[in-house]
């Protein structure tokens, strides 16, 4: 029986306003923390069509409300401005399918929260990157993201996960997670743990100069992986930004680095044999190239110079985080093999080191686009 079998989907859809019969669900996309489902229905004149519907993962979502509530008030903001750039709001937003009781949310009599989603069709999100062009388009997407969103009011908007780009508190956790060594692992991944300590005055920059009031306060989406951007089957642009559950007050370092650390690699984010894993120059051109093209009138004069230690920070804190996930027991990250963290904290430990040989390259590419 597959994991999605347990939950009656014909009670769950029945509480949403979605048009027709419904058919079946399907398990959906390839995300490492929410339940995803394909939901058909077949309309009136016998044709079908499809939904999204998410169960949200309220272990690591601690408050589903509060980030419904981000998504919702987003969302609106951003259709708002599409629909004034003349835009398709269907098609360049997510758009929330309401409850009977018009809310955003459902929560089930067992207290799992669900979430509609209208389907975007003739897209698909890709785990790896397959041509340049593909990420200056994303480049672009998450560019055109920041830039709509840069009126919206940074403050009102919840901490869906507290400190989740907080290095230096990602780093106090890993320290946590040796110190306990829970399931006896640590002995066998000292070369992973040192190089992590190597870098711990890393871990403070981009904090420090947030706190300091020296890079500004944004509406920013906080995981900006490659796969986070609908990609038209036709014209390749880059349609749509998903995977909302993480918009909250950050830095737009922050989206453009973890861009870099998902996108710019060739290789799987759990690729063994890391001598297929590298920062490749030309990608990280052309996602900074589309980036840029989008928000360097709007970004500061330090946002830009830090464009290059962001890619860096961002990859490191995520091999970090996949690491103290791997001493702790795998709780956090869908894992689906033996030691698939730990795979995949090398393939970032990996790419960390490369960005170091080709920093100088990185920032040269960065002022040749603006």
């Amino acid at each position: 029986m597959s994991k999605g079998q347990k939950w009656d989907f014909q009670s769950v859809v029945s509480n949403f306003e979605f048009e027709g019969e419904f058919i079946e669900a399907k398990p959906h996309g390839f995300g490492h923390i929410n339940d995803t489902f394909a939901v058909y229905f077949r309309k009136q004149d016998g044709s079908t069509h499809r939904y999204i519907l998410q169960r949200i993962n309220s272990n690591v979502f601690k408050n589903p409300e509060q980030l419904m509530e981000n998504i919702s008030g987003v969302t609106r903001y951003l259709r708002e401005k599409i629909i004034e750039a003349n835009g398709d709001p269907l098609r360049e937003t997510l758009n929330l399918i309401p409850t009977k009781d018009n809310r955003c949310f459902y929560k089930s009599p067992e207290g799992d929260y669900w979430r509609g989603y209208i389907f975007i069709e003739n897209a698909c999100t890709y785990q790896v990157v397959e041509n340049l062009g593909h990420f200056n388009n994303a480049g672009k997407a998450f560019g055109k993201f920041q830039r709509l969103l840069e009126g919206y009011p940074a403050d009102t908007l919840h901490e869906t996960i507290p400190d989740f780009h907080n290095t230096k508190k990602r780093y106090e956790a890993f320290l946590e997670s040796v110190k306990k060594d829970i399931k006896g692992r640590s002995a066998a991944v000292k070369d992973e743990i040192e190089f992590v300590m190597k870098r711990e005055s890393d871990t403070c920059v981009l904090v420090d100069l947030l706190n300091e009031g020296k890079l500004p306060l944004r509406v920013t989406h906080n995981d900006t992986k490659f796969n986070n951007v609908m990609i038209d089957n036709e014209t390749g642009e880059g349609v749509c930004v998903i995977d909302l559950d993480t918009v909250m007050p950050g830095l737009s370092l922050y989206d453009f680095g973890d861009s870099i650390r998902s996108g710019a690699n060739p290789a799987d984010e759990d690729e063994k044999d890391l001598s297929k894993v590298y920062m490749d120059l030309a990608l990280f051109e052309q996602f900074t190239k589309g980036f840029l093209e989008q928000t360097r009138d709007s970004l500061t004069p330090l946002e830009i110079e830090y464009l290059p230690f962001a890619a860096k920070i961002m990859t490191f804190e995520c091999g970090m985080r996949f690491l103290t996930d791997y001493l702790s027991g795998d709780t956090y990250f869908k894992i689906h093999r033996e030691e698939h963290n730990l795979d995949r904290t090398r393939t970032q430990f990996k790419m960390v080191a490369d960005m170091e040989e080709k920093f100088d390259q990185m920032k040269s590419i960065v002022k040749k686009y603006i």
